[in-house]
């Protein structure tokens, strides 16, 4: 339960981008030559918080096993700068041993952005610890959180029936009800990406009438082309009977 301030401060649509997202790179990706491994691990442990997250922010880029256990510790850094480059880090670097620690500071972490950046790590974990921690970050979060977990919902496809099945009625509840068009629009995709990997069965046909709901009624633009785009990429009879009915009709 995030308090009044943190909601103001960043539950609006125009800061669903975080200005972390905007950092260049330590390199450009023309240049062959990136950050030595080696040093960027010794950095992690420096003294000084603008050092540790420019090492962080390396391995963004740089996949480095080594590195896993020093990022995991950094996520408890005070720095809130130097714990959402090691979430992004981790996303970069996934690994098991990372989920608990990022559900444990998701579940702590007063900064908004730094729970973006988790959730982010969670979806590319594809662990099947990271399901309930999306779902109740999609459900309570703030606008910008909302917005990866329901991307990150769709990396449960990688992971296995029982977790496709878990992440639909959140996602579903989510395209139904989320105020912002752009969380609307994400889990209309995920939907879409998990429905690919779903037998026809009751779980299957309720993300569809979800989906077919979606693209017919969004006041959204936005959202009713995502709809449409997942309805397209399933191959639903249902929804491709509607999108030619509705298209034949001028309605779209």
């Amino acid at each position: 339960m995030y308090d009044e301030e943190d909601l103001s401060l960043l539950d609006t649509e125009a800061e669903l981008d975080s200005p972390l997202d905007h950092i260049q790179p330590l390199t450009a990706e023309s240049e062959v030559v990136k950050p030595d491994p080696e040093l960027m691990l010794e950095l992690l442990e420096n003294p000084q918080p603008q050092q540790r997250m420019l090492a962080a922010r390396a391995f963004c880029d740089i996949e480095y096993k080594q590195a896993i256990p020093h990022l995991i510790s950094l996520l408890t850094d005070d720095c809130p700068l130097v714990r959402v480059s090691a979430a992004y880090a981790i996303g970069r670097n996934p690994s098991p041993e990372a989920v608990e620690p990022l559900i444990n500071q998701l579940n702590i972490d007063f900064n908004g952005y730094v729970r973006k950046g988790i959730v982010w790590a969670l979806g590319n974990c594809r662990d099947r610890r990271s399901l309930i921690p999306l779902a109740d970050a999609l459900r309570t979060d703030i606008s910008a959180v909302r917005l990866w977990a329901a991307s990150g919902l769709a990396q449960m496809a990688g992971v296995g029936y029982e977790a496709v099945v878990g992440a639909i009625p959140p996602l579903i509840e989510s395209l139904v009800q989320d105020p912002i068009a752009a969380v609307r629009s994400n889990s209309a995709w995920s939907i879409g990406q998990l429905c690919k990997e779903l037998p026809s069965n009751v779980v299957y046909a309720t993300a569809i009438d979800a989906l077919i709901q979606a693209f017919a009624e969004d006041k959204d633009l936005g959202v009713r082309e995502d709809a449409k785009a997942s309805l397209l990429g399933v191959g639903d009879p249902r929804g491709l009977q509607l999108i030619e009915t509705l298209e034949q009709e001028g309605w779209f």
